[in-house]
């Protein structure tokens, strides 16, 4: 069945694909032999830009579109879709063409509604809103109202009417919309998140919305093992155990993971914070050189993170530069100084870096497992699936893109493992890394140039004037948003 699905005006890239990664936690795809197969199908109302908030969507149920809009952080709500139309004539012919037996089990005397307002591209006083409330006589509410806790809720949605340049996505021609609420995103979570609240920070911690949405790529959800190579301090593991997950995280520097800045502020103190599950475990580890014995594989579900990539935080592995260039041996570490002893690392590339993560996914997580992670990308080219790493033992799923600057941008990869692991793979793997690796070694092995790139001062432009005129203010910008 179609339902318009409206979406929050923020992070475009990312709202598809979290809308298709819920939709196939909740049973949306019978054919589970191949994520590929897992797409929905979207369409555009007339007169739409593709960056607008209005979708249609085809969910397979009611139940299924109620946990997809419920979990989603994007999705501002969906909705059953009782009429649209160019003008409120239009809209008018159509609720009163919309199938009675599809309308009347919501207008029952027996039950309480809202009629809720809203519009995309302009305000709208409230003496407006009421008179489209009054002008919704001809539908037959025999319910009483209940703006507190009602029974169902419907919505009046209006597009602006005019073309003018007002930094949103371009509308030909004004649309309304009239429809029973299905399910809706429960954004209070964002505020009880945020950073700003949270007990212990760090420099690379993750915003709590982009951390929901990495959860919800992941499909985390109760019964399942989520695993975070990088762990920082913890945004990202919050995020899933909020959706009931299993949690354990590793990290190089062992001052985060044991010692934080104190006993009542370190990781642990964050999961404390929020009333939620604390993690199985939490490791010094090193990526470069993963802990785990050679008989355990495919133990997690999802493996999430955000690999340094020089622009807030350059990676590091084992070993120290001395140790790696043979001027100094292993050494063992004296008994009496294990305790404060704080491991030498060496700078770890990127190229290196991500080759080891898929290494360690495709080693350690379930088929069907999910891998979830940042990758930077150059702008000067165009957006395709070459410039992403690959490994034979994925199926690459979803890409959004998240712009940093002029120059570079942030994608979020989401890989779904499609093979159990296997030498020959892994050497198929490697040879795909060593043509990777070549292809774009000019900029990958550079942090530095990375991270001028990000924060270059050529992306702030100045004018003789100090403030900027008004067009420049409203100028849609797509990707920024």
């Amino acid at each position: 069945m179609w339902y318009l699905c409206v979406f929050y005006h923020r992070l475009l890239d990312y709202r598809k694909p979290e809308v298709e990664s819920l939709a196939d936690l909740f049973g949306a795809f019978e054919d589970k032999r191949r994520p590929g197969n897992r797409v929905l199908q979207w369409r555009l109302p007339q007169h739409h830009h593709p960056d607008s908030p209005f979708y249609f969507v085809d969910l397979p149920s009611e139940d299924v579109a109620k946990n997809v809009a419920n979990r989603s952080i994007l999705v501002k709500g969906i909705y059953e879709l009782w009429g649209e139309g160019g003008s409120y004539e239009e809209l008018e012919e159509a609720v009163k063409s919309y199938p009675d037996e599809r309308k009347l089990p919501y207008l029952g005397s027996e039950s309480t509604f809202k009629i809720t307002v809203d519009s995309f591209g302009k305000v709208m006083s409230l003496l407006e809103q009421n008179e489209r409330i009054r002008g919704l006589s001809y539908i037959s509410f025999k319910g009483r109202v209940n703006l507190k806790n009602p029974d169902h809720n419907f919505w009046l949605m209006e597009t602006d009417d005019i073309a003018t340049n007002n930094g949103l996505p371009p509308v030909a021609q004004r649309r309304i919309f009239f429809g029973r609420e299905v399910g809706g995103a429960d954004r209070k979570l964002l505020p009880t998140y945020q950073l700003k609240s949270r007990n212990y920070l760090g420099p690379t911690a993750m915003d709590a919305e982009m951390a929901f949405l990495m959860a919800n790529q992941a499909q985390a959800a109760p019964g399942k093992l989520v695993y975070d190579p990088f762990v920082g301090t913890g945004s990202i593991l919050v995020s899933a155990a909020h959706f009931g997950a299993m949690t354990m995280g590793a990290d190089i520097d062992i001052r985060v993971v044991r010692d934080g800045r104190g006993p009542d502020r370190n990781v642990w103190s964050n999961f404390k914070q929020y009333g939620l599950p604390m993690p199985i475990a939490l490791l010094r580890a090193d990526n470069n050189l993963p802990p785990w014995r050679p008989g355990l594989k495919e133990v997690f579900d999802a493996i999430i993170c955000d690999p340094p990539y020089g622009v807030r935080a350059g990676g590091r592995k084992s070993g120290g530069r001395k140790l790696l260039k043979g001027v100094i041996g292993p050494y063992t570490v004296p008994d009496d100084k294990r305790a404060d002893h704080i491991p030498s690392t060496a700078p770890y590339s990127l190229a290196e870096c991500v080759h080891d993560l898929l290494d360690l996914a495709a080693r350690m997580l379930v088929i069907g497992g999910r891998l979830v992670f940042f990758y930077p990308v150059s702008r000067e080219e165009d957006l395709c699936e070459d410039h992403f790493p690959e490994h034979p033992c994925f199926e690459l799923v979803a890409t959004s893109e998240q712009i940093l600057s002029s120059r570079y941008s942030r994608v979020l990869l989401t890989m779904v493992k499609t093979s159990s692991y296997t030498e020959e793979l892994a050497l198929a793997a490697w040879m795909k890394h060593l043509e990777f690796k070549a292809n774009h070694s000019k900029w990958l092995e550079e942090g530095k140039n990375l991270h001028s790139s990000v924060f270059s001062p050529a992306d702030v432009h100045h004018s003789g004037d100090s403030k900027l005129s008004k067009e420049s203010k409203r100028k849609y910008r797509g990707k920024y948003v």
